[in-house]
């Protein structure tokens, strides 16, 4: 180990400058009330010219006499924590790191501080920038030496867990009070959140309170940016390349072609880039977390069972805090969605889990439609579902239908149809309906009269042509592309109930906006489907082979019908194009438990063409 050409173990410390005894001799001094050497010794650590030589210097000194640097010298200490260890050889960073193993166990009392000065090096430091004659403040993104200062300070972090166990009681409120405001630049989050993610491997106890941090963040910055938004963005930004590709045509050709010859590969294509900015963060974030959840579940290529298991259960209890209340996020759930896709097990206790709370009447309705929604969605949509576990679920949901209806059925009073009071059953028939539009074919292709004789077989005619009339209160969408597909096969007829509704629409009987205001709705049940297709462009390249898009049913000769609506953009992926849910005057539904501050005025309520979950 060398400083400055010199072998730091077998030769004396390099003679430096400084003023003042040594440290022992100056907190003697202090102690008897004799402050001069006291403050001069905090100037000088205060230099930021001050050499690596000075540095191990003084830290050497200070192991020696660490018993006496109590709570009396906490300004001394605050100093000491301020140096700038990181960017040191490596000699000063193994003196300091043996410092803070000294000190921490020690004086226990600066066990707090120690942390949060660690914590601090999480992210890029802060630079000042000179723009138009303004000095701004920006995190120092390009910094090449992040990586190795990463390292160190875990290797901090490690050090003071060996030396007082109880760390990691205080080390997690500081882990959450220290994360960075999520307007800040996508570098400077994803640092935090990748070294918040690898603690979770040697503080394997604070993985599932840091992931709920983590996933927190993550599902407020999913919020701001609604499917509507990211998608005007994405607009917005190819009407503005198109413009300029059409004014430079022919005019830089030949520079072009110069600078193609000599351009790199590795750089990072535009179109990776999505154009919302909010967008644009959490799908940073996103590929952080989805990359951490292939290499805890893949060591060295192959599949660890126990860890997945491990994980799945943490972000499960996850899930049911945060994720599942939560009001229009689109992007976030697809954590869970992706680590279903490592194994059919995953998937199908995924599905048994939302399963227990649609029936769970203990339950509020609100959560329990919500659990119908990603029931139905996930169905759909999760292309490494095989039919036979579809078959099962549907199973399941259409004998739940049934034994709903007849409960209705004995009461031998007239069936009130009420959002408010049977709002999981409506939920779990359109679940129903939207995923036999997604997987009649699949169900139907490998045998055709088989597949007949199971559509039969759940009795459609039956839940469609009840008392509680659940046609009424699904999205017309879905109800126009059922009502195609079963007259195709002759499964049911529903054109008749349809038509019935249509004469008896549904009246506001509130209005957010104050006044008698008397309007359609067309979302009563405020439809949610959680797995809607993925915007996010890089960590969208992860679920897209998973993803079972939209197949436009042209070559099944279904006839057009009066309520069908057509979407408006070629390249939408769902049959719901162009459609405009409205959620006035939902009956019966409550603010989610997510604290209500996550979500931005834009996603109140049911943003044009997405769906929503119940508020």
């Amino acid at each position: 180990m060398e400083i400055d050409g010199r072998d730091f173990l077998n030769t004396p410390p390099v003679k430096t400058v400084r003023f003042g005894g040594c440290v022992a001799e100056t907190l003697e001094k202090y102690k008897h009330g004799d402050s001069s050497d006291y403050e001069l010794l905090k100037h000088q650590l205060a230099d930021p010219e001050i050499k690596d030589a000075q540095i191990i210097n003084w830290l050497q000194e200070f192991r020696s006499c660490v018993t006496q640097l109590n709570k009396d010298h906490e300004q001394l200490i605050y100093t000491i924590l301020r140096l700038p260890w990181l960017d040191r050889s490596q000699a000063v960073v193994e003196e300091y790191l043996a410092f803070l193993g000294n000190l921490v166990s020690a004086q226990t009392v600066y066990l707090c501080a120690c942390l949060k000065m660690v914590v601090s090096h999480f992210t890029p430091k802060r630079v000042t920038v000179c723009e138009g004659g303004v000095d701004i403040s920006d995190s120092d993104d390009e910094d090449e030496n992040l990586p190795r200062n990463f390292d160190h300070c875990h290797q901090a972090l490690q050090l003071i867990i060996r030396y007082v166990p109880s760390t990691s009681r205080f080390l997690m409120p500081i882990l959450q009070e220290s994360f960075p405001f999520i307007q800040k630049s996508s570098r400077t989050l994803e640092c935090y959140v990748h070294n918040l993610l690898r603690i979770t491997v040697y503080i394997p106890s604070i993985r599932r309170d840091l992931l709920e941090v983590i996933i927190g963040k993550l599902l407020k910055l999913d919020v701001s940016a609604s499917r509507t938004d990211i998608e005007e963005a994405e607009e917005n930004e190819g009407q503005s390349k198109k413009a300029e590709e059409q004014t430079e045509e022919g005019v830089f050709d030949m520079v072009t072609a110069s600078r193609d010859e000599d351009m790199p590969t590795d750089q990072p294509s535009k179109m990776t880039v999505t154009a919302h900015p909010v967008a644009e963060r959490l799908d940073t974030l996103m590929v952080v977390l989805m990359v951490y959840i292939r290499d805890i579940c893949y060591v060295n290529g192959s599949f660890h069972v126990e860890r997945t298991k491990e994980l799945y259960r943490d972000l499960l209890t996850v899930f049911d805090k945060l994720i599942l209340p939560t009001h229009a996020s689109c992007h976030v759930q697809y954590t869970l969605f992706y680590l279903c896709s490592f194994r059919l097990a995953l998937a199908e206790a995924f599905l048994d889990h939302l399963w227990k709370l649609l029936q769970n009447p203990s339950l509020p309705a609100v959560l329990r439609q919500a659990a119908a929604g990603y029931l139905g969605s996930f169905l759909a949509r999760a292309k490494f579902i095989p039919v036979s576990t579809v078959r099962a679920c549907v199973d399941l949901l259409i004998s739940w239908i049934h034994r709903y209806i007849d409960s209705q059925d004995k009461c031998g009073k007239q069936v009130c149809c009420d959002v408010s009071l049977h709002g999981p059953f409506y939920t779990s028939c359109q679940a129903v309906f939207y995923t036999i539009i997604f997987r009649h074919r699949a169900m139907l292709e490998a045998n055709m009269k088989k597949g007949l004789e199971y559509l039969q077989s759940l009795n459609l005619e039956r839940v469609v042509m009840c008392q509680l009339n659940p046609l009424r209160f699904c999205l017309p969408s879905i109800t126009n592309m059922f009502a195609d597909i079963t007259r195709k096969y002759q499964v049911v007829f529903c054109y008749t109930i349809i038509e019935k509704n249509n004469r008896h629409m549904l009246p506001v009987v509130r209005s957010s906006t104050g006044g008698d205001c008397v309007t359609t709705n067309t979302n009563p049940l405020d439809s949610f489907f959680p797995f809607d297709p993925y915007l996010l462009k890089r960590s969208g390249q992860l679920i897209e082979p998973l993803y079972q898009v939209w197949d436009d049913l042209t070559d099944t000769e279904l006839l057009p019908t009066k309520t069908r609506k057509q979407g408006s953009r070629e390249d939408e992926d769902d049959f719901l194009c162009g459609e405009v849910p409205q959620a006035e005057g939902i009956v019966g539904m409550t603010p989610s438990s997510y604290d209500s501050n996550v979500r931005s005025p834009g996603s109140i309520g049911s943003p044009p063409i997405t769906f929503q979950r119940p508020f």
